[in-house]
């Protein structure tokens, strides 16, 4: 492969690389010596869950791994004790070392999904942060001045509403640059919203006599209600870990203006061909229903495999074509002592069966039609029911499940 082509290859769903040019000159020097980039992503474990927005960043990194390039990972368990400030209006909670930890190993299990594991170094920013002096910390903070960190928007806007920034939060870019200096990435891959923090990592690494890195920003995928960022959150996610029948029905529920990020962002699909959809569903020669079962197949072809996202699109065909029940659907066990006088509160039974993260949400869900039991809709947020075995519960679009009472 030519620098030319690795450089197209990169380009694709990228915001912006700062520099350009200094990337290209990179990739020559690399393809000249033979000497492998060192391309460094940072990963504060804050949650225990890869979706597939944030999966964006990690097939870029496995596009550089494909060309020879090499990934160094950062799982930041000091600098998430912190808190990255990175587009948020208030202070984030610290978490303790526990969750840190618990958060850390759940996502090294799902990198490998995406990333090839030979040529990927995973170490821990609190291997050198953690062991810093006060002196040290006194010396790399001399580099930036204060007016520098409060360019950040996010600080700016938060100061003129009267919220409150604390002094920790300053230090943050200011520790992700350190992990620049450490590790002597060459690129730094990051969300549009990392923006600040990847480009204080070239400062800190010229100010240390390093060649600096290049930033390379990609766009934020919209969650599956195509307004908000994708967030666990949120609840508008999709896990990398879900269900191949579960992945396909979330994608199945974006809207149709936020498709073409889907297909750039998400999946292999060739340019010219996401084009030609996006042509064709323009000029109705292309449904867009076909053209999202596609998307979903092909997402779902990623994570888990080709006949999985077959199958996958079949059960939705069936379910929501032919307005069945799925074949194969979890079970609830419900014991006796659950029920007064043989009923039960359907908020209580959505709560046993998982499928609503609170009682609020579960009487939300109520309300708007969204619970049925053996296809009958429930409205009443007050409503029991009388249970029977074999019944299905059924919440919202996606979940079903079959009432066992023992």
């Amino acid at each position: 492969m030519t620098v030319e082509q690795q450089f197209e290859i990169i380009k694709r769903g990228v915001l912006d690389i700062v520099p350009e040019e200094e990337l290209l000159a990179k990739l020559k020097k690399s393809h000249q010596t033979g000497k492998p980039l060192r391309i460094k992503l940072g990963i504060d474990p804050t949650a225990s869950d890869i979706h597939i927005g944030f999966a964006v960043v990690l097939r870029k990194m496995r596009q550089f791994q494909d060309m020879g390039h090499q990934v160094i990972l950062i799982v930041g368990d000091f600098t998430a004790s912190i808190g990255d400030p990175s587009g948020k209006s208030e202070t984030r909670p610290m978490l303790s070392a526990e969750q840190i930890r618990t958060n850390a190993e759940t996502f090294a299990s799902q990198f490998w999904l995406i990333l090839d594991r030979e040529k990927t170094t995973v170490t821990f920013n609190g291997d050198w942060l953690g062991k810093m002096s006060f002196a040290d910390v006194v010396r790399e903070t001399s580099r930036v001045t204060v007016a520098r960190i409060l360019e950040r928007d996010d600080f700016q806007n938060r100061l003129s509403e009267g919220r409150p920034v604390g002094l920790h939060e300053l230090l943050y870019p200011i520790a992700q640059a350190i992990d620049s200096v450490e590790v002597q990435a060459d690129v730094e891959v990051g969300g549009s919203d990392q923006r600040f923090n990847i480009l204080m990592g070239r400062d800190l690494q010229e100010a240390n006599g390093m060649e600096a890195q290049v930033g390379l920003f990609l766009p934020i995928l919209p969650g599956i209600d195509g307004v908000q960022k994708m967030s666990k959150s949120l609840g508008n996610y999709v896990a990398v870990t879900d269900e191949p029948n579960d992945m396909f029905g979330k994608i199945m529920s974006i809207p149709d203006d936020v498709m073409a990020d889907y297909y750039t962002l998400c999946t292999d699909v060739g340019t010219d061909e996401i084009e030609a959809i996006k042509a064709g569903i323009a000029s109705g020669s292309v449904h867009p229903m076909d053209a999202k079962k596609r998307l979903a197949r092909e997402i779902v072809t990623i994570y888990h495999s080709a006949q999985a996202g077959v199958d996958a699109q079949a059960e939705f065909e069936r379910v929501f074509s032919s307005r069945e029940v799925p074949l194969d659907m979890p079970e609830i066990n419900l014991p006796e002592s659950e029920l007064e006088n043989g009923s039960i509160r359907l908020t209580r039974l959505i709560a046993i069966a998982e499928m609503a993260s609170s009682s609020s949400e579960a009487r939300r869900l109520i309300q708007s039609g969204a619970v049925s039991i053996d296809g009958e809709k429930i409205t009443d947020v007050m409503g029991s029911i009388t249970p029977i075995d074999g019944q299905t519960l059924r919440v919202g679009k996606l979940k079903f499940a079959r009432l066992r009472m023992i």
